[in-house]
């Protein structure tokens, strides 16, 4: 079943923000991941804006999400981000089946 990452971040240095957006987005695809929202603004339907980016990637499966995770290259991309570059909450879903 494909995974779902749903990544939600506060940039608080957009300049230096920029190297870590250059290296995840190879890193991902290496994993067969493919970017579905890259911190388009939304539209909101009910409640307010929060100020976070938000990006939403898609994976085969949550193993190869993990392993995406865990590699080096995305561990090398990550370090760009790191605090005090932006904070980040990252979660991993299952997709359920259509119905």
């Amino acid at each position: 079943m494909p995974a779902l990452l749903i990544a939600r971040v506060q940039v608080n240095d957009p300049d230096a923000y920029k190297n870590y957006m250059a290296r995840s987005g190879p890193a991902l695809a290496a994993f067969g991941g493919r970017f579905i929202v890259r911190g388009t603004a939304p539209e909101f339907l009910e409640g307010e804006d929060d100020g976070l980016r938000t990006v939403v990637a898609e994976f085969p499966d949550m193993d190869t999400a993990r392993r995406w995770h865990s590699s080096q290259e995305y561990t090398e991309a990550r370090g760009f981000r790191a605090p005090p570059v932006a904070d980040a909450t990252f979660m991993l879903f299952e997709t359920v089946e259509a119905v």
